[in-house]
């Protein structure tokens, strides 16, 4: 179901969780979560993803689970979560105690157009993780909610879900298109380089 509570700016949310990261890594899924990211603050922990709609989650449990030492932060949006449902029920059969994913939730495809979609009327997102076997699903109300869950998902076993509900502004900036580039820092920011 919609939340009720007031819309958040993902930027701004993007910029309160990256001051609380310190050098966890974050996946970022591709658009508007991946270029917030960026604005937010570029840094080699960050993995941008490019033409790979709903796989933000899976590719973050992939190195939550290859990196069980190491948090995992993941950003996606409510059209890649809806895209990808298995992924939600493999979080939950798996259960990462490492693994933390912010989903983005302003009801549509803001990207290609502000198309509506099912979070926006009748799918509840944090019950479906729950459904899912991920009891630690919340809808923070407001920022210092949000900041709160984040802290948690820092410090306590997870795994998490963390729908944050945005308002509709725009990125305001564009990371660099180089999936190779984008690869091979990561890489080596987090030690893996082969």
């Amino acid at each position: 179901m919609p939340q009720t509570a007031a819309p958040m700016n993902r930027l701004d949310l993007t910029r309160r969780l990256l001051a609380r990261a310190g050098d966890t890594p974050i996946v970022a899924a591709l658009g508007n979560a991946s270029f917030d990211l960026y604005t937010a603050g570029d840094r080699p922990q960050n993995f941008y993803t490019l033409g790979s709609m709903g796989l933000g989650s899976s590719i973050g449990l992939g190195l939550a689970l290859a990196q069980p030492a190491r948090k995992i932060l993941v950003l996606e949006g409510e059209g890649g979560v809806l895209m990808n449902l298995g992924s939600l029920a493999t979080i939950g059969a798996r259960q990462p105690r490492n693994y933390a994913l912010v989903v983005w939730d302003n009801g549509q495809f803001q990207i290609t157009g502000g198309q509506p979609i099912a979070s926006g009327r009748s799918a509840d997102l944090v019950a479906i993780a729950r459904g899912a076997g991920i009891e630690r699903a919340f809808a923070p109300a407001d920022e210092a909610e949000f900041e709160a869950l984040i802290d948690r998902a820092l410090t306590e076993d997870g795994p998490w879900v963390i729908v944050a509900r945005i308002d509709g502004q725009g990125a305001a900036g564009r990371h660099r298109a180089d999936p190779t580039w984008i690869k091979h820092r990561f890489m080596d920011a987090l030690g893996t380089a082969g």
